[in-house]
């Protein structure tokens, strides 16, 4: 591959040469890699590591609450605060994710992180099995989370699996419904240890992510990623490769194909948001799309797509002030496309904060269509005129 991208890059620069000299368009072409590389570093510093760095910071939180409760459960201590406090924990480090949702590309994908943390919906019949499963728990206490890690699938590990112990739910007509308040403090010592192993997999996930956007992380985050004296890091850095796009070792052969990569990455989550996550439970003409809720026993769903849309708006606008961005770029070409898509942003934002109690009102909602409509309209701007602005 490293011969086929140098032969690929060297034919690039003679292709460039030839045009330069013929009076071509290279000049327009370098002014374009000169303003998408303005954007494309703080995107990479400012967004990206940033919003994983710290969803990796609230994972050690999380991850210090749930040690506590298990050292509470074991040793036969009230732990109900150490309970909440865990549920606003992973509150916290799930904003996070929800944020980041729209540069899913690059090691979210490469290595599974993405259906390894956040498969949903939770499958609620294997969950139930689990917990009454009385060898499978034993295992489970003598070893949660080489247990977790190594026997259960997705649909037990991860964001959900989490939320589902440390958030109360009730059990009607075969269905876990959520009530948003903390679990009762009443864990058995198995029930604990699952907690342990599902949240310390999490919080392990969460610390590779960063590592492989920034190439490296604290002390703290890589004592939770070494075991057995070796660290489970993948070795890479994937922002470097988005950085230096265009160069020797990159995968990106210009910032202009990088930026394709950011928009296509926030197309991809206005396509969920509204046709998935909103869609399905809209429509519920089925039990399978009525269960089809992100974040049940939380109730924190539309929170979840709410903040899916501010990962495509840092991504788009910048995360801080002063940061060049792809709004800038596309400002520069097209001034009327940047202000109507940086309102449907600001409109699809409004409109599904509109929303009350998702979960169970969901079902021909008006304000749930007029939600999805609106990030529709985010995607279609995004995917049809950003898109061909960058590309032209």
């Amino acid at each position: 591959m490293t011969k086929i991208f140098k032969l690929a890059l060297c034919a690039a620069c003679v292709i460039g040469m030839a045009a330069c000299k013929n009076g071509g368009s290279s000049d327009v072409n370098s002014d374009k890699e000169e303003a998408l590389e303005r954007a494309i570093t703080p995107y990479v510093n400012n967004t990206v590591i940033a919003t994983y760095s710290a969803m990796a910071d609230e994972g050690l939180i999380l991850l210090a609450k749930v040690q506590a409760i298990n050292t509470a459960v074991v040793e036969g201590k009230d732990y109900t605060q150490t309970m909440e406090e865990a549920g606003q924990a992973w509150r916290a480090m799930r904003k996070y994710w929800e944020q980041s949702e729209a540069f899913l590309y690059g090691p979210a994908a490469a290595h599974n992180i993405d259906p390894h943390i956040d498969t949903w919906p939770l499958d609620f019949t294997a969950m139930s099995s689990l917990l009454k499963n009385l060898d499978q728990m034993k295992d489970i206490e003598a070893d949660g989370v080489a247990y977790v890690k190594n026997n259960l699938g997705p649909s037990l590990q991860g964001f959900h699996a989490a939320e589902y112990m440390l958030f109360e739910s009730v059990e009607q007509g075969g269905r876990a419904v959520g009530t948003g308040k903390p679990h009762a403090t009443n864990l058995s010592k198995a029930e604990a240890a699952y907690l342990l192993g599902v949240v310390t997999d999490l919080v392990q996930q969460a610390i590779l992510i960063e590592d492989s956007w920034a190439g490296e992380v604290s002390a703290a985050k890589e004592a939770i990623i070494t075991e057995d004296g070796e660290s489970m890091s993948y070795e890479e850095n994937y922002g470097e490769y988005m950085i230096n796009a265009g160069k020797a070792g990159s995968i990106y052969k210009s910032y202009q194909h990088a930026a394709e990569e950011i928009v296509d990455g926030c197309v991809n989550i206005a396509d969920e948001v509204a046709g998935l996550k909103m869609g399905n439970p809209y429509l519920s003409n089925t039990d399978t799309q009525r269960d089809y809720i992100e974040s049940p026993y939380s109730c924190t769903s539309t929170r979840d797509f709410a903040d899916n849309i501010r990962s495509i708006k840092n991504s788009y606008e910048g995360s801080q002030a002063g940061d060049y961005s792809i709004s800038n770029y596309i400002y520069s070409q097209d001034p009327k496309v940047d202000a109507e898509v940086r309102k449907a942003i600001e409109d699809a934002i409004a409109a599904i904060e509109a929303i009350k109690d998702f979960e169970s009102t969901a079902q021909n909602n008006p304000q749930v269509k007029a939600a999805m409509e609106a990030v529709e309209k985010v995607g279609i701007l995004l995917s049809k005129q950003v898109k061909a602005i960058i590309v032209k």
